[in-house]
């Protein structure tokens, strides 16, 4: 699946990813009342209205991103009829060809972090039968239980031939309050725990390569918001592609990026949510409308494009 993600990015000029993160101030008005119509307001509205606008930015975005990423939190909120919509979002746009980041975090020990494994990424045994359940291509992975809960991602990869992204510095302001902890490492002296996490996931990657290309199914995720970290990590793990959140509502540019980069252009896939998403609602897409929130979205994905090739110097 990392050879699938990565041609994508090259066929269409774009190491974008577009974050499903839908909230109910997100979704147009039009949409939410024809859903309350027809189901109340209730989860199954919300889901319903939810689902709706989904489909309309993945229809109008399918041709210019290689993938998309929902974050499932924004779906649980609903209970059961937001799982629905999940893995109806899920199921929609591996039909269109998009692969599928599953933004779901998870990280446990033993038995628990087997079923997320499963539940995500293979297949559950059923009696005589095993089926897939969420189906995504790839999921980002918590690593802060250790080893024992990456191991059952890194088999069910090695299976299913899909991939992982493991937290290793993520974007959000008080990450540093953990990932940039000095650590004793050895008689090297210390080091910033990111830098030790990203060190176990050079190792893994190195251990879970297809059989084919440079880069590993085994994936890290590192802010935008922290450029001079993405250039140490981008050294620390040569195989590992890097989801890179925190572009655009965050702060994160395209010139903040190329650290994440390789030489030749590749190795960093870069994720927009509500930039794109709620685009409408910026000032500078308002001429759109909510009634064409999905043109909005589109457009807002060329900009991007645009802003980050010209930062690689392929625009």
């Amino acid at each position: 699946m990392i050879n699938k993600l990565i041609a994508k990015i090259q066929k269409m000029n774009a190491p974008i990813v577009v974050g499903l993160d839908p909230m109910m101030k997100f979704v147009p008005e039009h949409i939410r009342n024809a859903a309350f119509a027809e189901h109340g307001e209730t989860l199954e509205g919300a889901a319903e209205a939810i689902w709706q606008y989904n489909k309309g930015i993945v229809d109008a975005i399918c041709d210019l991103v290689p993938a998309v990423k929902p974050q499932i939190a924004m779906y649980e909120q609903f209970g059961l009829p937001g799982l629905t919509a999940f893995k109806k979002t899920v199921d929609y746009c591996r039909e269109k060809d998009l692969v599928v980041i599953g933004d779901v975090k998870r990280g446990d020990i033993g038995s628990t972090s087997e079923a997320y494994a499963v539940g995500h990424l293979g297949k559950v045994q059923t009696g005589d039968s095993r089926h897939y359940g969420f189906n995504e291509d790839f999921v980002t992975v918590n690593p802060y239980l250790g080893s024992d809960g990456v191991n059952p991602f890194l088999k069910v990869c090695d299976e299913e031939k899909k991939g992982i992204f493991v937290l290793v510095k993520t974007s959000n302001p008080s990450s540093g309050e953990l990932q940039d902890r000095m650590v004793k490492d050895g008689p090297d002296g210390e080091k910033p725990l990111y830098e030790i996490v990203g060190g176990m996931v050079a190792a893994w990657a190195r251990e879970h390569m297809p059989e084919t290309g440079n880069y590993s199914y085994v994936g890290a995720v590192v802010g935008a918001t922290y450029p001079e970290q993405g250039r140490i990590l981008r050294e620390i793990m040569p195989s590992s592609f890097i989801l890179v959140p925190g572009y655009g509502a965050q702060g994160g540019r395209g010139a903040d990026l190329v650290h994440f980069f390789d030489r030749d252009g590749l190795g960093a896939i870069v994720n927009s949510s509500r930039g794109i998403i709620a685009a409408y609602q910026q000032e500078q897409y308002a001429r759109f409308g909510s009634q064409c929130y999905a043109d909005a979205s589109r457009a807002a994905v060329l900009a991007m494009r645009e802003d980050i090739g010209a930062a690689l110097g392929h625009s």
